[in-house]
């Protein structure tokens, strides 16, 4: 029995082959008796021909071409003939080349333009790069060399020169390469470690990057010395020089600057098979219209639906489809698993997202290229629409016509890890939309699927993918308080699109993504390069966000660089460069943290884009700090009218203190330019993160001042000072303004974000690990920490959950600077509250260096069950968490394949045992115990519905430390028998692990599991 099906590892398996053999230029394999390598000898010619240079050096030549003043290219012909078989697939025409200089000196030639000099040495042929100034990019360590199977370049590498790029590397590239070895190449290989979606680019933090113009795959070793090589007998490299950011512009102006998505593809996309359905059982393509209906009915945003998106599965009334789908406001997208040549009628009927496939890439990565560029163009020549493809196998240039997805994976926790990295590390080589499926297409549970999808909600575009597990990953499928936390996540990033839809328009100017490493945006930080920095980044230059990837209440290892950073939820601001450690992460919290001066554009309280009506507001979320500004820009969002000019700019100024208090203005300029649907005027919003309430707010005079948040919410102008959101926030709205001129808002007497006093800025946290029972009366303890200064008159109260009760705690009269008192405050869970995380708000009211301030924190309690009694089967007990290596584990039965339900009777060595607990390995089932238990009983081995193979061990753990291991166990191993002395411990853990490397067939059973408690 093969525990884990997957077509399409066996698709993949079959191509693999296939792409062994038909790989493009250079795949063959090297030969054992292939010639040594040669090295490029002395120069014996040199010829100019305007901005073309020739220099050969015996049978081989090189051709230096300059495409503008920092851009050239490097050729090299071994046998002097040259060949292009890229041709024009990436590299698009560049226009005139520059004016270019020459000059030849004793040992080398110096080939010239305003910017740069590129030296190529005579004895041997060999090239360095210089800037303006004289100061050195890069050196050739030694001359290009080929051998019977590649093409390599050697360079010096400088003392602390940091190397990125390469493409989807999973599991890095938002920090250094440097000391590391990447491919180049398809490989299938979709997990952490693999490289789907390459690119034969790579840049420096010397100030430079190189781009080989070859479909053959290649090996990059950034090591000392940097060799990079092609396998192809030739060579073929443009150069870049500048910073990080001027050399992905460079880049991406050669091989295509990103293309703009309609605002419905940086929603939330859904995919899934609806006919012929092998894993839901016979279903119609008009069938996606029900899931399409649980979108609208839970009020959460999505795009688009893939409605075919399975193998072998077909479609039908197109038409009717996406007519149903758009009335729901979404679009309809197909998978290209057979081709793309049906996709005009396709188009016609209303299909606008083609997803790419490898099963059709075909003979080499240039087929992958052309699948892109072909299903994009069929869209727009058959549409109004832009062009808009997802592809899991792409190469340089697909940024111009497609998403970069990151292929077919598992859900879970490590999953969530390695990903952080991947698709900042990708916005390195240009691709600016890159991206995985939420929770993957298989496994996955409800915690891992919302800790996922929180994050992917501030890269440009996600989708979530069902059909291939064992149930359906629609974000309202797990119930409460998965579905809730997911909807408000969904519509953060819905209200964030102003300012992700801006980003998306820049990338098409500059090449560079909104999601991207801290070292793009801090290149002289030391620590930006390292790991220190590698689970978290930056999303455009405002928002650092840091995902959770573990299944914890808490995220450590948090670092944030120069500047003033505020808490997305809490309003704690923090300077950096610092390291956050013990950050209070309940599940329904992502670490994030805004940059000191954002002002961010939002679209506040809508579903879909198409919510938005001509009177609907704008609002700015401002987190004032010195001088900043932000231009929003905008256009119809779905047609390709905005290539015309067809689009509009407004841009925000904050003129603010740079730290502590004073006046604050936020100037708005009018809008410049037109598109259809343009709003001729709009009511606009203002969040102002202060900490300090204003002495007045005027617009043309002053605006009513309003005295709750009923009153503002029912105001149609007027300002409001909410001190207990996230540590004061001045609020503002206005009646509707003519969007054609410019207005300004004065805050008077107020603070830049942090407040008036910082010494006056007192913390709220809490220990982790408190625990609350339903029903009960508890206490939770709430830590407030004064600042510089003493805190005085301090009430803490705590917002909990609907049906909770708590009691507001006594006043602390006095807290010493610099010193934490701990607060009790008293808890009666809900009768009815369900065991697990339960998040509770603590606020503080105090008064500190003369001011009245609020602090504000999340907190995750544990509503634990009522713990067993007598003799209780472990099978019989609430599970407060569950993790299963393929599918859920099954209570009374084997685990089966990945269905619920779906396994035998549990049987061991013949022995079948009524109860007990059927798992697959690596699996992990908590349970409360409370104290109240002495004993934990059970057989242990691998059910016989494996016939003999897998190989595991079991372990039980109680509160944190291991109290059983057993030995190595395989499916012809006797039953161990387990009889584990618990000594009243709270919290058991039984885990079944792989041993071998290789989970199939690891079906561990816990037979008659049983605990005797008190």
């Amino acid at each position: 029995m093969q525990s884990s099906t997957r077509i399409r590892t066996a698709v993949v398996a079959a191509l693999l082959g296939l792409f062994a053999v038909l790989s493009g230029p250079g795949s063959a394999q090297a030969d054992p008796a292939a010639p040594a390598e040669s090295t490029v000898g002395g120069l014996t010619g040199f010829s100019a021909d305007g901005s073309v240079y020739h220099l050969r050096a015996g049978a081989a030549e090189a051709r230096v071409s300059f495409v503008s003043a920092e851009t050239f290219r490097i050729e090299l012909a071994p046998d002097g003939t040259f060949s292009d078989p890229a041709g024009d697939a990436m590299v698009l025409p560049q226009g005139s080349p520059p004016r270019t200089r020459w000059k030849e000196r004793s040992d080398r030639y110096d080939l010239s333009t305003g910017d740069i000099t590129l030296r190529a040495y005579k004895s041997p042929l060999r090239f360095a790069l210089y800037r303006a100034d004289g100061s050195r990019v890069w050196s050739e360590a030694k001359g290009l060399s080929w051998d019977g199977e590649k093409t390599t370049q050697t360079l010096a590498r400088g003392g602390d020169e940091q190397f990125y790029g390469a493409g989807m590397q999973n599991g890095r590239g938002n920090t250094s390469h440097r000391g590391q070895t990447v491919e180049v190449g398809v490989d299938y290989n979709w997990d952490d470690g693999g490289h789907p979606n390459s690119v034969p680019f790579y840049l420096s933090s010397a100030g430079y990057g190189v781009f080989r113009n070859t479909f053959a795959p290649g090996t990059y070793a950034f090591n000392d010395p940097v060799t990079t090589s092609a396998r192809e007998q030739r060579f073929d490299a443009y150069y870049f020089a500048g910073d990080a950011k001027d050399v992905i512009g460079q880049y991406t102006k050669l091989t295509g600057k990103p293309f703009l998505p309609p605002v419905y593809g940086m929603e939330i996309g859904d995919a899934d098979c609806y006919l012929h359905n092998a894993n839901r059982g016979e279903r119609h393509t008009l069938d996606a219209l029900k899931v399409a209906d649980g979108y609208v009915e839970n009020d959460m945003p999505n795009g688009w639906m893939l409605v075919n998106d399975g193998y072998g599965c077909g479609h039908e009334d197109l038409a009717e489809t996406s007519k149903g789908l758009q009335d729901r406001d979404m679009q309809l997208g197909l998978w290209t698993q057979d081709g793309i040549d049906k996709i005009a009628e396709q188009v016609r009927a209303g299909q606008r997202v083609a997803k790419l496939d490898v099963a059709w890439i075909g003979d080499g990565y240039k087929f992958a290229l052309d699948g892109c560029k072909d299903a994009y163009k069929g869209i727009e020549d058959n549409s109004d629409a832009r062009g808009f493809t997802y592809a899991p196998e792409s190469w340089a240039g697909a940024q111009r016509c497609g998403v970069q997805w990151s292929g077919d994976q598992y859900g879970t926790w490590d999953y969530i890890r390695w990903q952080i990295p991947t698709y900042a590390g990708a916005t390195m080589s240009g691709l600016a939309y890159t991206t995985g499926d939420v929770d993957g297409i298989f496994g996955g549970s409800a915690k891992t699927y919302t800790r996922d999808l929180q994050w992917k909600m501030f890269l440009g575009t996600t989708m979530t993918m069902d059909g291939w597990a064992a149930s359906d990953k629609q974000p309202f499928r797990y119930g409460e308080p998965y579905t809730s936390i997911n909807r408000d996540y969904l519509k953060l990033k819905e209200s964030l699109l102003p300012y992700q839809y801006s980003y998306a328009h820049e990338a098409t100017k500059t090449g560079v993504g909104m999601v991207r490493p801290l070292v793009l945006e801090y290149p002289d930080d030391p620590k930006a390069a390292t790991d220190a920095a590698k689970y978290e980044f930056m999303s455009g230059e405002d928002f650092l966000v840091a995902p959770v990837y573990q299944d914890s209440t808490e995220r450590d290892g948090i670092y944030l660089p120069k500047g003033t950073w505020t808490d997305y939820w809490t309003g704690r601001t923090y300077q950096g460069p610092t390291t956050v450690n013990d950050y209070s992460a309940p599940l329904d919290t992502l670490p994030l943290f805004v940059k000191g001066g954002a002002a961010v554009p939002m679209w506040p309280g809508i579903r879909s884009y198409r919510d938005r009506t001509a009177g609907s507001p704008l609002a700015w979320d401002i987190y004032p700090q010195g001088r900043s500004s932000f231009t929003l820009y905008e256009d119809d969002g779905v047609t390709r009218k905005h290539r015309d000019g067809a689009y509009a700019t407004q841009t925000a100024e904050v003129r603010a203190p740079a730290g502590g208090g004073g006046d604050i203005t936020v100037n708005i300029g009018e809008s410049k330019g037109k598109f259809t649907g343009k709003q001729s005027s709009r009511p606009y919003e203002f969040s102002v993160h202060t900490g300090s309430e204003p002495s007045a707010v005027k617009l043309t005079g002053k605006l009513p001042r309003l005295g709750s948040a009923a009153a503002y919410a029912s105001a149609k102008q007027g300002w409001w000072y909410d001190r207990d959101d996230r540590g004061g926030v001045v609020k503002i709205k206005t009646v509707p303004l003519s969007t054609g001129k410019k207005f300004s808002v004065k805050l008077e007497r107020t603070s830049a974000v942090g407040g008036r006093n910082a010494a006056a800025t007192a913390t709220v946290s809490a220990p982790q690990g408190q625990e609350v029972g339903a029903g009960a009366p508890a206490t939770v303890a709430v830590d407030v920490t004064a600042g510089k200064a003493d805190v005085t008159d301090a009430v803490v109260s705590l917002d909990v959950p609907k049906g909770w009760q708590a009691t507001l705690a006594k006043a602390v009269q006095r807290i010493p600077a610099g010193t934490t008192r701990r607060v009790e405050v008293s808890v009666t869970p809900a009768k009815d509250a369900a065991a697990g995380e339960a998040r509770i708000t603590a606020l503080a009211r105090y008064r500190s260096a003369g001011e009245s301030r609020t602090a504000v924190q999340r907190i995750a309690a544990a509503v634990m069950p009522p713990p067993p009694t007598g003799e209780v089967w472990a099978s019989d007990l609430e599970w407060l968490s569950s993790v299963n290596g393929y599918g859920p584990a099954e209570r009374d039965r084997s685990n089966g394949e990945s269905g619920a339900a779906d396994g035998g009777p549990l049987t061991l060595a013949g022995k079948v045992y009524e109860k007990g607990i059927g798992t697959h390995a690596d699996s992990d089932i908590e349970v409360y115990l409370g104290g109240q238990c002495s004993k934990f009983t059970a057989d242990a081995g691998i059910d016989d519905e494996i016939n003999g193979y897998g190989e595991v061990a079991f372990h039980v753990e109680a509160d944190g430390k291991v109290l059983w291991t057993s030995p190595k166990v395989t499916g012809a191993s006797a039953a161990v028998p387990v009889d584990v002395p618990l000594d009243g411990a709270r919290h058991v853990r039984l885990k079944v692990t792989d041993t071998n490397g290789s989970k199939t067939g690891d079906h561990g059973d816990w037979g008659a599991a049983r605990f005797t408690c008190s």
